[in-house]
């Protein structure tokens, strides 16, 4: 059974993505004309101006929480180093294997003396602490009713269980017993050989609710170039954005490309026109991707 399932893995996530685009081009074909109606205003391309320079805040703030985890593991960097090392890898996660941008991170961060468990740890527990607070911000929205969930007491009791278990999963209590044992597999048993977490990441944590704060607002603006968003629906984009963007993060497709859009179209298909939500995500992945791409430049420019 695990010979079947370690063959058909690497087909998973083409076949999700494949299966998300044709909703999303299902979705386009229905409503085109709606869509070729819509219309970008003087004031629409400097909302789209803002969530631009907004998401590039965003990666950069992660950049840096990323960099305060390595120098709270005690890891020889600065983060202004760390900084660029990882807005230029923040573009590979769209390659195939959705794996290259935390393995150019965790190369690099050794490159310069840092511990391997130490990188390989920091670079895991930055999205597992990410999902963490789309979680808290996807479930404060939904038991505030801002998104529909009819009345289906399953769906919130399975976002209350992946909640806790994300947040005890980074806790020393349950992370450095999983720590000790992968040291010993591979051999290693002199206890000062063993890396530990001594605190619990909380300041980490709230980074990454910063995170997601400023992406979140750039997905908001992005939804204010094109229509008018009112004070009351601020919230329900918000709550949209975070579950769209955590089970991006977590099914398997080169950076969240297809699941966000169309988690985001069903959400949302009830509260705003269908062919706004189309066009609002496709503008909004096309803000991502160049708020990345201009990320990763000015690194390469810088280091170089």
């Amino acid at each position: 059974m695990k010979k079947i399932w370690s063959s058909l893995k690497p087909y998973l996530r083409w076949a999700i993505l494949g299966g998300t685009l044709f909703f999303l081009l299902k979705a386009f074909i229905n409503h085109w004309r709606e869509v070729a109606a819509i219309q970008i205003d003087a004031a629409g391309w400097i909302n789209l101006a803002i969530a631009l320079a907004i998401t590039l805040l965003a990666h950069i703030w992660a950049g840096l929480v990323w960099g305060k985890i390595l120098q709270s593991f005690q890891q020889p960097v600065k983060l202004s180093w760390v900084l660029l090392v990882y807005l230029k890898t923040n573009i590979a996660k769209y390659l195939p294997g959705n794996v290259w941008h935390f393995y150019g991170r965790i190369r690099a961060v050794i490159d310069v003396g840092g511990s391997l468990s130490a990188a390989t740890i920091s670079v895991l527990l930055e999205p597992i602490l990410m999902a963490a607070a789309a979680l808290l911000i996807s479930l404060t929205g939904t038991q505030l009713n801002l998104v529909e969930t009819h009345g289906n007491i399953l769906t919130w009791g399975l976002q209350i269980l992946s909640l806790v278990v994300v947040l005890l999963s980074v806790h020393p209590r349950f992370l450095n017993p999983i720590l000790r044992l992968l040291n010993r597999l591979k051999g290693q048993t002199g206890g000062n050989q063993v890396f530990q977490i001594k605190h619990y990441p909380l300041v980490p944590l709230l980074g990454e609710l910063t995170f997601l704060g400023l992406r979140g607002t750039g997905f908001l603006v992005t939804f204010a170039a094109l229509t008018t968003v009112n004070y009351n629906q601020i919230l329900l984009l918000f709550t949209t954005f975070s579950l769209a963007w955590v089970l991006g993060l977590i099914i398997p497709t080169p950076g969240g490309l297809g699941v966000f859009e169309t988690t985001a179209l069903a959400l949302l298909r009830q509260d705003f026109p269908i062919a706004v939500i189309l066009s609002v995500v496709a503008l909004f992945r096309f803000v991502s991707i160049l708020a990345e791409i201009l990320g990763a430049g000015a690194s390469w420019l810088r280091q170089g």
